[in-house]
């Protein structure tokens, strides 16, 4: 497992990621992505997952949120954030910090 990257997504979103060496899984739906996703998920560190497919797998893809690998990254597909990815990480930060620092007032 040194070093392994992978990305999920439409073709058209994930191929350029080949060039620079991540592992590129093109899916059509939800439930090929699922699949992907628990297929690859011992064998890669890190998994990107466009935006608009992550959302539809949010709930396998919490599964994995406690265990140290893969770390799975939401990312922009060609048409664009969702915001599924900014809404995580505005979590993960609030969970760890105790606060928003996003926000203004911090809530």
């Amino acid at each position: 497992m040194k070093g392994k990257i992978a990305i999920i997504g439409d073709g058209e979103s994930i191929l350029v990621f080949k060039a620079v060496g991540v592992s590129p899984f093109p899916v059509k739906d939800a439930a090929e992505a699922e699949k992907i996703l628990t297929d690859i998920a011992k064998s890669y560190k890190i998994i990107f997952v466009t935006d608009d497919i992550a959302e539809k797998i949010d709930d396998k893809i919490r599964k994995y949120t406690e265990k140290s690998y893969p770390i799975i990254v939401s990312i922009p597909s060609k048409t664009g954030s969702n915001g599924y990815g900014e809404k995580n990480l505005t979590d993960a930060m609030e969970k760890a910090l105790g606060i928003n620092i996003f926000s203004a007032n911090g809530k």
